[in-house]
């Protein structure tokens, strides 16, 4: 007769788990259990800790002491082939795609080679198709969004009918509506026997979805609780010691145009890619203009525009203040005053292997001498003025951007573009897979510099986040944008609804009603 889930011992047990690198301690004696069927959070500030432990159980960082005991044996774990072995799956914060493959390549590196490629595109489309996760999986990774890699790394986990899966921050990326369903799943995976480690910053998220929580800090657990019985602000305070300060979100008060966008309309540069089609767009000084919307929907292409990485855009179809600037490259942009922050920060915003200072120089000039010579001194402090500002948790101001924790290194990013005093700032996904007290200065800090006079775009999937930091906001799908809306129109109903381009038709009903009440009067 077989075991019970009830009977069964924990799927998994961490003790006394402790990891140290040069200078710091990631994890320090840290012991968890999981039951099977299990949600279990994982809730920790950046830099606590968790990513290390979630490695170590993945195979992929070895601990220095404590043992790992699955399904009541004790294992080594000693690579990510063996965990999958095992039946552990794990969904990365950064992803580990390789960019020349296709999406099928890249899910049948990690599979039994018995089953041939099409055989694996094909379950591909299928667990795509069951989890409402829209992937092609003929595509090159090279071509998707943020948003598209991870449905590809979920849906890798998936296929591997995993016994304990791990998720880092997976919802960080997805549509309500998409998130609700992937909690479906989740839930059914659960019912099923299969234990979910699930690392989140979304409070609300692991309140609605998790059974157990562990609380780290430093590299320690400080605490575990059933999250159902904590509200947001007391999980806060778990997992950061206070509560994030509210953000004060005055009326704008706003000046000249900073950014205008008129008939922008670009054939995709990759096969996969998306058509803009006759965006316009105005952002004024002293406002935070949102865009909402599912990754690959032209917010890539938009972002390339904007930027000066494409310069095919036609003569006037974007103009920085008075300045045509469909034609500049990205240099000549900053020194109109547009600030530009991209979704991916290794690779992007910051070059994985340099210091954090001399990663300045890949946007900031003032440390440049009049020959070229870096002045050395000026720049290790301005990186240090930044890091003090914005928290951020490093070394020093020489720590390579790859030895930082992912919150940490985009409050860098951030604080850098900041620091430049600029006219336009432009952020892809600001708070992604930040903790809650960074994300809460990342956006006071995104609100003080709209409130200094600075024109600020803004990115993001995430529609909390939007509607906490817009005083307007577009919607992209299909390479269309929206009509604007106030804040106080905005709703999510409204939002998830335009999302799939419906807004056409709430336009042309808008416009009928007008017409019938002008007719009457």
């Amino acid at each position: 007769m077989s075991t019970s889930v009830a009977e069964a011992p924990p799927r998994l047990s961490l003790l006394g788990i402790t990891k140290r690198y040069p200078g710091v301690v990631a994890n320090r004696n840290i012991s968890l259990t999981v039951l099977p069927g299990q949600i279990h959070a994982l809730l920790g500030e950046n830099g606590a800790g968790k990513s290390t432990l979630m490695k170590i159980v993945y195979g992929a960082v070895k601990p220095d002491e404590g043992q790992i005991v699955y399904n009541g044996q004790a294992v080594q774990i000693r690579n990510p082939q063996q965990a999958r072995a095992l039946g552990i799956s794990m969904v990365f914060q950064h992803f580990s795609l390789f960019d020349s493959l296709t999406v099928a390549e890249n899910v049948w590196i990690g599979l039994d080679k018995s089953l041939t490629l099409a055989e694996v595109t094909q379950r591909i489309r299928d667990k795509a198709r069951q989890y409402g996760l829209d992937i092609d999986p003929e595509r090159p990774v090279h071509s998707l969004g943020v948003g598209e890699m991870q449905r590809v790394e979920i849906i890798r986990a998936l296929l591997g009918e995993p016994q304990l899966l791990i998720l880092d921050e997976p919802t960080s990326v997805l549509t309500p509506q998409a998130v609700e369903k992937l909690f479906e799943v989740l839930r059914q995976l659960a019912a099923q026997g299969c234990s979910i480690l699930y690392i989140s910053h979304k409070l609300h998220e692991i309140r609605a979805l998790c059974t157990a929580c562990t609380v780290l800090r430093g590299g320690e657990v400080t605490g575990t609780c059933d999250p159902r019985e904590q509200s947001n602000a007391s999980l806060s305070r778990l997992m950061i010691g206070a509560e994030p300060p509210a953000l004060l979100h005055t009326p704008p008060q706003t000046g000249a145009v900073q950014l205008d966008v008129r008939d922008l309309s670009l054939p995709r540069l990759d096969p996969f890619g998306v058509d803009l089609d006759t965006v316009a767009l105005q952002v004024r000084a002293g406002e935070v203009v949102g865009i909402a919307g599912v990754s690959g929907n032209g917010q890539r292409e938009l972002l390339y525009a904007l930027s000066g990485e494409d310069l095919r855009s036609a003569s006037g179809s974007i103009r920085l203040g008075e300045h045509d600037a469909s034609r500049l490259d990205p240099a000549r942009r900053r020194a109109l005053g547009l600030h530009f922050v991209p979704e991916e920060r290794l690779g992007r915003g910051a070059v994985p292997a340099m210091g954090l200072a001399h990663n300045l120089l890949l946007t900031r000039h003032e440390s440049l001498g009049p020959l070229g010579w870096i002045r050395t001194g000026a720049l290790a402090a301005q990186a240090r003025g930044i890091i003090a500002r914005l928290n951020v948790k490093a070394a020093n101001e020489h720590a390579a951007a790859r030895s930082l924790s992912g919150g940490n290194l985009q409050k860098f990013i951030v604080g850098r573009e900041i620091d430049a005093g600029p006219r336009l700032l432009i952020v892809s996904q600001p708070t992604w897979g930040v903790d809650v007290g960074a994300a809460a200065q990342i956006r006071a800090e995104i609100l003080a510099l709209r409130n200094a006079g600075c024109a600020v775009l803004v990115v993001s999937e995430e529609l909390d986040e939007l509607f906490e930091l817009s005083d307007r906001l577009h919607v992209m799908a299909k390479g269309r944008l929206s009509p604007s809306l106030s804040r106080a129109e905005a709703t999510t109903e409204r939002i998830g609804e335009w999302m799939s381009g419906l807004w056409h038709t709430e336009v042309q009903q808008h416009l009928h009603e007008q017409e019938a009440a002008h007719a009457a009067a």
